[in-house]
């Protein structure tokens, strides 16, 4: 796949960080065909009106935050909004939906707008509307015009959630169409805000709208749904929703890590009944097959529980695994970003960084970390990054010669797996009340 050199430079700023780019993952894509291809089955399946989940297990440096990037990007250009959220300490505790649906929401992105993009979805409602009232002899300049538009906008949102969308967001949604009409846009922009689950909204605009509270967690699920409709509505396909590093959650406090599984069980119950909508959990094995994680809640291991047949695994089965990198697939990965690589000195980035170094580059990163090429990719690629800036920048650099390999920019993880070591078991705090019960 072709890559322009805007992207090109985005793609190696990230790698230069050692974090995962956010576009042109196509082009560097190696060794996961099979996991994509499954997830473009799931996309079609949302895509033709089903709920569907899917849960991204492997270790560290096996490519899942990357899978889920790519699976982020396949789904934009198909034509779905999309959310990528990383779980953390400290403020997406997942028994407590507003968080979730906060987070979502302030991810939700498109392929024309990245990042924050519901009041983009608001206004291409709007404007599709606004087309099919005009297309059915409408006049836009009629004074009772906008009074059509906001009729539609109220029987669509009713309809299209099966009468269950909250009264609040249907106030909400109708306000945000009068202020943009007026040219309120800053007030307009509040309300967009508080849709996307904002707690800090000015009293002004809430009382324009006829609200008092903010969006709590026995409602997040209908207001999700609403997003969910609105942005089919706006024209995408449906809507793809990644949730990052699960295995964070086993640093919580037992109380809140056991609240926050059978928060996830229940959102993994509810996703056949969001037509259009993928859910996909990245996690490592640690998270979903140890008793202080997922096994550790039977109901919801029952339902995602991985298998595997000797050395066949089903990649229909609730878990998708991703496997280590290899030597051939990291030399592989190597040639393709040497070939993207934005120089005005190709010929030399050819001639330097040649298959005999990247071959070598390869053999002395898998001895050094006891021949587990899978707990390296990320230094080995922010390392190769480097090697072909200063083959770029210096034009007697030469990398056979003058590279040497370090390895002291590994994680802790990483440090660990590669000494051998199990990954930190994390001592709960005392239990608070272990009481809990569904509200979604």
């Amino acid at each position: 796949m072709a890559i322009g050199k805007r992207e090109a430079e985005r793609v190696f700023q990230a790698l230069r960080s050692g974090t995962v780019p956010d576009c042109g993952l196509d082009t560097f894509a190696v060794g996961i065909e099979r996991q994509r291809g499954e997830i473009g089955r799931l996309l079609d399946m949302a895509e033709r009106g089903d709920g569907v989940f899917k849960c991204l297990r492997g270790g560290y440096g096996c490519g899942k935050t990357f899978t889920a990037r790519l699976a982020i990007l396949d789904a934009q250009a198909r034509g779905f909004a999309t959310s990528f959220v990383v779980v953390s300490d400290n403020d997406l505790r997942f028994h407590n939906f507003e968080e979730v649906y906060q987070k979502v929401v302030g991810e939700l992105g498109t392929s024309a707008c990245p990042r924050g993009a519901l009041g983009d979805v608001i206004d291409r409602w709007i404007g599709a509307i606004e087309e099919s009232l005009i297309a059915l002899g409408e006049d836009p300049d009629d004074s009772a015009f906008d009074a059509k538009v906001r009729g539609k906008l109220e029987e669509q949102l009713g309809a299209l959630t099966g009468g269950r969308a909250p009264e609040d967001m249907v106030r909400v949604i109708r306000t945000i169409f009068d202020m943009k009409q007026k040219n309120e846009l800053a007030d307009a922009g509040a309300l967009v805000s508080w849709l996307s689950g904002s707690a800090n909204v000015g009293g002004s605009a809430k009382r324009r709208a006829e609200i008092k509270g903010d969006i709590g967690s026995k409602d997040a699920l209908a207001y999700l749904r609403g997003i969910l409709e609105m942005a089919k509505a706006a024209g995408y396909k449906g809507l793809v929703i990644v949730v990052d590093e699960l295995e964070t959650l086993l640093r919580a406090r037992k109380d809140t890590r056991e609240k926050s599984l059978n928060g996830l069980r229940q959102i993994i119950d509810a996703s056949k009944d969001f037509p259009g909508l993928l859910w996909v959990f990245t996690g490592t094995p640690d998270f979903f097959d140890t008793r202080r994680g997922v096994a550790g809640l039977d109901p919801l291991h029952a339902r995602i529980r991985f298998e595997q047949h000797g050395r066949f695994i089903d990649v229909r089965q609730p878990q998708l695994a991703l496997t280590p990198f290899d030597a051939d697939r990291l030399r592989e990965v190597a040639l393709k970003l040497r070939e993207v690589y934005p120089s005005e000195n190709r010929a030399r980035i050819e001639a330097r960084v040649t298959t005999e170094f990247i071959q070598r580059l390869v053999a002395d990163v898998t001895n050094g970390f006891g021949g587990d090429v899978g707990i390296v990719p990320r230094q080995f690629l922010r390392s190769f990054t480097s090697v072909l800036d200063l083959v770029d920048q210096h034009e007697d650099y030469e990398p056979l010669k003058d590279y040497g390999f370090k390895s002291d920019a590994l994680s802790p993880e990483e440090k660990r797996a590669a000494a051998g070591k199990k990954p930190i078991e994390y001592e709960p705090e005392a239990d608070d009340d272990k009481g809990y019960k569904d509200t979604w």
